[in-house]
C-alpha cells in the first residue's frame, strides 16, 4: 500500500508538470477553445489537457502497476480513443466517426475477455451490453465536460469509489488502476478547476470515460451479495454523467435539437441559470456524485430485498431532480440562427406535454404504491421475507395498486399542481391514502380469511404510501429550497429592505431569492409591529423602523421595497425622511412579475 501511495503522488506530480507544459504548448500553437455562443467559457482557453492525464496515467501504470495484464485491452482501446480525441480537437470529426471508433475500442475490450456479468443473459447478450456500457459512459463523460473542473472532478470521485470497491473485494492489485488515474486527474484539476486555464478536450474526456467504464469491468462481481448490487454498483458510481446525459438527450429531443450538437443546457448550466455560481454548481454535483458512490458501496453489503428497495427509491429521487432541472431551458423550438446556434431563451421543454403529465403522475404513483407495499413487508419482516409472505405479496399487489390508484382518482389527488402543493393537497392525499389502504387491507384479510397476511403490513403500507406520494408532490418545492440556499446574488445586486413582514412580504422575498435577475439582495424586513421585531421570516431578520439608520450605514441600503399597495403614505413618511427610495411593488401572482410604482 505504501508503494501504491507513492505511485499516486508521483503520478499527480507528473500530471502537474505535463499539464503546465501542454498549456504553454497549446497557446504557442494556437490550439485553444475559442468562445462561442453555444459554449460556456468566455475567453480563449488552452486545449489538449487530456495529453497530460494520459501520459501521467500510462507512466504511472508501467512504474507502479506492471502486473495488470488483465487491463491491457483497456489500455490499448483507451489509447485508440485518446488518439481519436486528439484528431477531433485539431479538426472536428463527424459524430458518427467518433461513434464507430468507440464501438471498435469497446470490441477490443470484449475480445480481450472483459465483460459485464452474464448471469441472467447469454454470452452474446453480455458482450452487447458491455459494448453499450463502454460507449455510453465514454460519451457521458464527454458530454459532462461542459464546465470548469466538472468532468475531471466527477471522474476523480468515481476513481475513489472504484478503488474502494476493489479494496473491499480484496483486489489490491486492481485498485492500483483507479488510484493512479485519480492521481493523474488531481494534477490536471489544479489547472482546470474554476477558473480554468486549460481544458482536457475530447482526447481527455473520451480517454477518461472509456478508462473509467473499462476499469469498472475489472471488479470481482462474484464477491457481491446479490445480482442487483452487481449490476447497480458501476451505474451508481457513475450516476452524475449518466444523469446529465439523460437530461440533455431528453430535453434536446423535446426541443427538436440533435443530441450531438453542443449547447449550454447541461445540468451544471441549469443550476447556474437558477442562480448558483459556477463553483457552487460544480461542488453540488461533486456532492451528489459522492452520495451515489456511497450508496453503491452500501447496496453491495445488503440483501437483495433491501438493495432493490433502496435503488428504486434513489432512482425516483434522481427522476424528480431531473424533472426539476429539465424545466430550465435555453432553446426555443425550431429557432436557429444563420450560424446554426439555437436562440437562448428560457423555455419549458415539457410545456407542450401538459396532457401527459397526469399520465406520468398515475404511472409514478403506481410505482410508489408498489414500493410502499414492498417496503412495508421489508419493515415488518426485518428485511427477510418468508416464502409464504412473498407469495401473498405477489398475488395481492395488482388489486392493491388498482384500488389505491382509483382512490387517488376519486379523492382528487390528481387535480393539484406539484409546484404549488401545500397543506390542502397533503390533506386530500391523506384522506385518499387512508380510504384506499383501509379498503385494500380489509379486502386482502377477508380474501385470506384473516389467516396469512400480516395486519401490521397494511398499517405500515398506509404510512409509507403517504410519505412517498407526499414527498413526490412537494419534491419540486424541496429541491427549489435546496437550490435557493446555494443561490448567489448577482454581482450588481442592490441591498434592499422589505417593508411589511406579512404574507405579501414572504411572497416578495421568495421571488427575490429565486430570481437573481431582479438584482436585489434582501437585507431583512422592516415592520411596524413591535411583536415581530427580532424574529426571522424565511431566514431574514425583522427590524423596526428605529433600526433603519444603522442598516443604511452598515449595509448601504438605498431602497425599501413596500410589499403592499395598501400601506398608507402616512406610515411611509418617516422612511422617506431618512433618504431612502421607496418602491411599491405589485406582485402578479400568476406570472410572478414585479410592477413598480414610485
Amino acid at each position: 500500500m505504501v508503494r501504491l501511495g507513492v505511485g499516486v503522488a508521483v503520478t499527480a506530480a507528473l500530471s502537474l508538470i505535463f499539464t503546465s507544459l501542454v498549456r504553454h504548448w497549446a497557446h504557442q500553437l494556437g490550439i485553444v477553445a475559442v468562445p462561442r455562443r453555444d459554449r460556456w467559457h468566455s475567453r480563449p482557453t488552452a486545449l489538449m489537457g487530456g495529453i497530460a492525464i494520459y501520459l501521467a496515467f500510462v507512466i504511472g501504470c508501467f512504474l507502479f502497476a506492471p502486473d495488470l495484464s488483465r487491463a491491457y485491452p483497456i489500455l490499448i482501446a483507451a489509447t485508440l480513443l485518446f488518439g481519436v480525441g486528439i484528431v477531433d480537437d485539431i479538426r472536428q470529426l463527424k459524430p458518427y466517426v467518433k461513434l464507430v471508433m468507440q464501438v471498435v475500442a469497446a470490441s477490443i475490450v470484449v475480445f480481450g475477455g472483459l465483460r459485464l456479468p452474464g448471469m441472467i443473459w447469454t454470452s452474446w447478450g453480455a458482450d452487447f451490453l458491455t459494448i453499450f456500457w463502454l460507449v455510453a459512459i465514454t460519451n457521458a463523460i464527454n458530454l459532462l465536460d461542459n464546465m470548469d473542473g466538472l468532468a475531471g472532478g466527477i471522474s476523480l470521485i468515481a476513481c475513489a469509489f472504484l478503488a474502494i470497491t476493489f479494496l473491499v473485494n480484496g483486489q489490491t492489485t486492481e485498485a492500483a488502476l483507479p488510484l493512479i488515474l485519480a492521481g493523474a486527474i488531481t494534477g490536471f484539476l489544479r489547472f482546470n478547476f474554476n477558473p480554468a486555464s486549460i481544458f482536457m478536450g475530447d482526447c481527455g474526456s473520451m480517454f477518461l470515460g472509456f478508462a473509467l467504464s473499462g476499469i469498472a469491468l475489472l471488479s470481482d462481481f462474484g464477491r457481491a451479495r446479490n445480482l442487483v448490487s452487481v449490476l447497480a454498483t458501476p451505474v451508481l458510481i457513475l450516476t452524475i454523467p449518466i444523469f446529465d446525459t439523460m437530461v440533455v438527450a431528453v430535453t434536446r429531443k423535446l426541443s427538436g435539437r440533435p443530441v450531438s450538437q453542443g449547447g449550454r443546457d447541461h445540468t451544471s448550466h441549469r443550476l447556474v441559470a437558477l442562480g448558483m455560481s459556477e463553483r457552487r454548481a460544480t461542488l453540488l454535483l461533486y456532492l451528489f456524485a459522492a452520495l451515489s458512490g456511497a450508496l453503491a458501496l452500501a447496496v453491495r453489503q445488503m440483501a437483495i430485498w433491501g438493495a432493490l428497495a433502496l435503488i428504486v427509491g434513489f432512482a425516483l429521487s434522481v427522476l424528480f431532480i431531473g424533472l426539476y432541472v429539465g424545466k430550465v431551458g435555453f432553446y426555443e423550438h425550431g429557432r436557429v440562427s444563420n450560424q446554426g446556434v439555437v436562440s437562448g431563451t428560457f423555455v419549458d421543454p415539457f410545456g407542450n406535454f401538459s396532457h401527459r403529465r397526469r399520465i406520468f403522475e398515475i404511472l409514478l404513483d403506481t410505482v410508489l404504491v408498489a414500493l410502499a407495499y414492498y417496503s412495508a413487508y421489508l419493515l415488518r419482516f426485518d428485511g427477510d421475507m418468508p416464502g409464504e409472505q412473498i407469495a401473498i405479496f405477489i398475488r395481492t399487489l395488482p388489486p392493491l395498486v388498482a384500488i389505491q390508484i382509483l382512490s387517488f382518482l376519486i379523492g382528487g389527488v390528481y387535480e393539484g399542481i406539484w409546484r404549488y402543493a401545500g397543506v390542502g393537497e397533503l390533506a386530500r392525499l391523506a384522506v385518499a391514502v387512508f380510504v384506499g389502504s383501509t379498503i385494500c387491507g380489509l379486502a386482502v384479510l377477508f380474501f385470506y380469511k384473516f389467516h396469512g397476511p400480516s395486519r401490521a403490513v397494511f398499517i405500515l403500507n398506509g404510512v409509507l404510501l403517504f410519505v412517498f406520494v407526499g414527498a413526490s408532490r412537494v419534491s419540486f418545492r424541496l429541491i427549489a429550497a435546496l437550490i435557493a440556499g446555494q443561490i448567489q446574488p448577482a454581482p450588481d445586486a442592490r441591498p434592499v429592505l422589505i417593508y411589511g413582514a406579512g404574507d405579501r412580504g414572504e411572497i416578495l422575498i421568495r421571488e427575490l431569492m429565486n430570481n437573481p435577475a431582479y438584482c436585489y439582495q434582501p437585507v431583512g424586513f422592516i415592520d411596524d409591529d413591535a411583536r415581530k421585531t427580532g424574529r426571522l421570516l424565511r431566514g431574514y431578520r425583522i427590524f423596526s423602523n428605529d433600526d433603519l439608520p444603522g442598516l443604511i450605514s452598515s449595509h448601504g441600503v438605498s431602497e425599501v421595497l413596500v410589499s403592499s399597495l395598501k400601506v398608507p403614505e402616512s406610515r411611509l413618511y418617516g422612511l422617506r425622511n431618512m433618504g431612502v427610495g421607496l418602491k411599491r411593488l405589485k406582485i402578479d401572482l400568476e406570472g410572478m412579475e414585479f410592477k413598480s410604482r414610485r
